[in-house]
């Protein structure tokens, strides 16, 4: 039994001091006051890195509470309680109070599930009463009615589950006792819709459970004071200074044993594939316990597993792990890393993320991290130890990802964090909640109003547009209103916001969430080819099991007979059958395989900044391989390589095209919209523009008109054609034009509940989908062009798709620093972007790398001045 001072401040119990004495440990500094500023009722960040025990300390507190408060004494008291409250006769009772103490919300359904194992060990060995239990996307519907009857003591869960809970009618029984609510990877909740539907979320939860406090947890972390906003009621209402939560912060730590793979291969200029090195990264996992392979993409992740298994003589177990696959093969990879059965698991983010499984003892990074708060995130899955180094090794795929990793290395070595900045709350996920709210129970507009600004992401929510977002829920906005199906909720007399019936609560249930995701077909792999039986309404059914899910639009392009790569296995393309795709497999040599929409991440401004130094540095060339060296040599001898400051600007002719190349490292995203204002243009200056590449490090623009002559006479300005004002009306224009702004309105549209995928008993297909929200924004920009919904997509392609805010910082900091450095032939710096054009021509990312590598020597050849063998257009 603890003594009244072991209660006080970061001080254990003495059961859980004896815990950490049988295991060995001492409980670390940031964990006891973790625990102390819990106990005096505070809401606190904690930023530790990998290994340090901050899922722990974080739940560390809640242990501590729920086992005193079942010690003999505390149920002697309660029974004393409840025995006294029973003579009290004619006395209203008391609200049922739920048992429901901490909710834990993780961004993975797979990291909730792994720290219900972990968190089991200490509770079962101190023999304490507590039951835990998981919520996610993958829980039966029978459980998840059991859970809100009958909740246990620490539930953890997603923030789309939440969603779910808070819109429920019981969800006031449900989180009236809650206590504490443990943010893990806070660094990753907050930086997308995610982050604010659960903003809204938590100030529901504050509302319920008045005293509620909030733990977020994170080892990458670039502003603290971001995140220690988000944990704690914000609001109008509160005085002027702004709230902050607690602030810990872990000390010590290993520094990580990272480094960069040499490989004896030639490196490639531009692949993106890193099979040039496939046999050294096999060689990485034979020598090495378990290994974490990660990649940025889903087809890069089938593609690498299939050729590792290609080349796997000695039969080693490797794995694969991705968002799409089954849920059951996703647990059989996991339960096998948990045992130590797997010496390699090729993954995707689906496990970048705090996951601590078995003895992984080495992580490889395969092509470029795009961001050094990634990088370190993924290498701390290795060696799970404070007092231990983390090994990774990068494995960059082209030339330029030796410099992005290089920036890499040094970042890691500096401990440099560039995590997103803090967003601004999205009016359709606001759209959204006010939904959701309503299905809960009637509410007061004025008071939701006050909850919703409470939350750090709509802290500067002004009523005007929170009234806008509510009127779009109540009848769809002015240019919808005709239409009854766009009415969600009614203001009856009493001024309370109802649903106008239940099937809207139903319809809501089905489509909560923000990840708007490409439609996903199962599929279902068939033991052998023949006639299907006929199943309900005489339509075809097949047997065999469930592998799988792929994106809709990649079947469109498949004809039966077609094989693919998927789940690791070589399949051929059967039929489609409704929601199911059918396949068997296949011992074909060169299967398709399937990729998958936004699975490419954006390059950091950090890292960006960190290539440009190392080009414009060269002293600092030793570090990197000796043919890329060779490479930064023979463009310094064919042309220059960009200031640090600089934006150099490359213009020459080829087979007959004009090419005018920008060395920008802004990343594609940016440099797509960049390609597209400077297109619009090139075209007003009547120079013919005929098309436009990117990649994260350059532009590319050619065309028929000799751009090169009209710098030279002066019929172009560089100055001008580069100056900022191309982000006002050209922008708006092309906005106006283009189809890009049709999809981002199409996503908006069902986050906010618009337009419903999925109904009871049915679900829109991506073409439905697509058809409806392409006819309500043609409508709403003819006759109410200021409507929420296409505010919010603005706000999305100028933060999103379009990477508005960098390409504006980015002409501003080239303003009066645009080189023209024009050329007779191609620059070895722009045989990179250049080969862009030839992947378009095979057939996008997933093309073959043989054909693609003949494109390379071709215009290797013509960089280096030798004459050509052939022509690539």
């Amino acid at each position: 039994m603890s003594t009244l001072k072991q209660r006080r401040g970061g001080a254990l119990p003495e059961l859980f001091q004896r815990w950490f004495a049988a295991r060995g440990w001492l409980p670390r500094k940031h964990q006891l006051d973790l625990l102390a500023s819990a106990r005096a009722g505070r809401s606190t960040l904690l930023i530790a890195p990998t290994g340090a025990g901050k899922t722990l300390a974080g739940f560390l507190p809640t242990l501590v509470e729920l086992s005193e408060a079942r010690s003999p004494e505390a149920r002697k008291a309660k029974a004393k309680a409840k025995k006294a409250e029973e003579g009290n006769v004619g006395r209203t009772p008391p609200p049922r109070i739920s048992p429901l103490h901490t909710l834990y919300i993780s961004p993975l359904k797979a990291l909730a599930v792994d720290i219900a194992r972990n968190l089991e060990a200490p509770v079962s060995e101190m023999g304490l009463p507590i039951r835990i239990e998981t919520r996610t996307g993958d829980t039966s519907a029978s459980r998840r009615q059991r859970q809100r009857r009958d909740p246990p003591d620490i539930l953890l869960t997603t923030p789309e589950q939440i969603a779910l809970l808070l819109a429920s009618k019981d969800a006031e029984f449900l989180f009236n006792g809650l206590k504490r609510v443990v943010l893990d990877e806070l660094h990753a909740l907050v930086t997308s819709k995610r982050g604010d539907l659960l903003s809204l979320a938590l100030a529901r939860l504050r509302t319920i459970a008045p005293g509620l406090q909030t733990v977020g947890l994170s080892a990458t972390v670039a502003e603290p004071d971001d995140l220690r906003r988000y944990l704690v009621r914000q609001g109008t209402d509160l005085p002027k200074k702004e709230t902050l939560a607690d602030l810990v912060i872990a000390s010590g730590g290993a520094a990580p044993d990272l480094s960069m793979l040499e490989s004896k291969a030639r490196m490639p200029w531009a692949s993106h594939t890193a099979l040039h090195a496939l046999k050294d990264i096999y060689a990485l996992i034979s020598s090495h316990r378990t290994s974490l392979v990660f990649v940025n993409t889903r087809w890069q992740a089938e593609m690498l597993f299939q050729e590792l298994w290609r080349i796997n003589d000695d039969n080693l177990p490797i794995a694969l792990h991705h968002g799409s696959l089954d849920v059951e093969q996703r647990r059989k990879v996991e339960a096998a890393m948990a045992a130590g059965r797997l010496k390699g698991v090729v993954c995707t983010s689906s496990l970048d993320l705090g996951i601590d499984w078995g003895d992984v003892d080495q992580v490889i990074n395969v092509g470029a991290p795009k961001g050094s708060s990634r990088l370190m995130q993924r290498i701390g899955r290795a060696n799970h130890r404070l007092d231990e180094s983390s090994h990774a090794v990068l494995v960059p795929a082209n030339r330029f990802e030796v410099l992005e990793c290089r920036a890499a290395l040094e970042a890691v070595a500096a401990g440099a964090q560039d995590t997103p900045p803090e967003r601004e709350g999205a009016l359709d996920v606001l759209a959204q909640h006010i939904l959701g709210s309503a299905c809960a129970a009637p509410f007061s507009a004025d008071a939701l109003y006050t909850e919703v600004a409470s939350a750090a992401p709509y802290r500067a929510l002004s009523r005007d547009d929170f009234d806008a977002v509510l009127d779009f829920v109540a009848t769809g906005g002015y240019a919808l209103r005709a239409y009854e199906r766009f009415a969600k909720i009614r203001q009856t007399k009493d001024g309370l916001w109802r649903v106008t019936n239940p099937q809207v609560a139903q319809t809501y249930r089905m489509n909560v969430g923000t990840i708007v995701e490409a439609t996903m077909l199962r599929v279902r792999l068939v033991s052998a080819r023949g006639a299907a039986k006929n199943g309900p309404a005489g339509r075809p059914r097949w047997g065999g099991r469930v592998l799988g899910e792929v994106e809709e639009y990649f079947v469109e392009q498949l004809v039966p007979g077609d094989t693919f790569v998927f789940a690791g296995e070589i399949l051929r393309y059967e039929t489609m059958a409704e929601d199911e795709v059918y396949v068997s497999r296949s011992s074909a040599t060169e299967p398709r395989v399937p990729s998958y929409a936004g699975g490419k991440f954006p390059l950091s401004t950090f890292l960006a900044a960190g290539v440009r130094a190392l080009l414009a540095t060269p002293s600092r060339w030793a570090s990197l391989p000796e043919q890329v060296r060779e490479w930064l040599e023979l463009q310094k001898k064919r042309s220059r390589l960009p200031g640090r400051k600089e934006l150099l600007v490359e213009t020459f002719e080829r087979a007959g095209r004009h090419y005018l190349v920008a060395y920008s490292f802004e990343g594609r995203l940016a440099h797509q919209t960049l390609g597209m204002l400077l297109t619009r243009r090139l075209e007003r200056a009547r120079l013919m523009p005929l098309g436009f590449v990117a990649n994260d490090y350059a532009l590319a623009i050619y065309g028929a008109g000799d751009m090169q002559a009209a710098i030279k006479d002066g019929r172009l300005s560089l100055a001008d054609l580069f100056d900022a004002d191309m982000l006002g009306d050209d922008l708006e224009a092309w906005l106006a034009e283009s189809a890009l702004m049709k999809r981002t309105f199409r996503y908006c549209a069902v986050i906010a509940g618009l337009i419903e995928r999925r109904f009871p008993g049915k679900e829109k297909t991506g073409r439905q989908v697509t058809m409806s929200t392409d006819l309500v924004y043609d409508v709403l920009r003819r006759h109410e062009p200021g409507h929420v919904l296409l505010r919010a997509a603005r706000a999305d392609a100028a933060t999103g798709l379009l990477d508005v805010r960098r390409l504006s910082d980015m002409l501003m900091r080239i303003k009066g620093h645009v080189v023209h450095q024009p050329l007779e032939r191609v620059s070895p710096l722009s045989v990179p972007v250049l080969l862009e054009i030839g992947r378009e021509s095979v057939g996008g990312p997933e093309s073959n790398d043989a054909l693609l590598a003949e494109a390379e020597d071709e215009l290797v050849r013509e960089a280096m001045g030798e004459p050509p063998t052939k022509t690539l257009h």
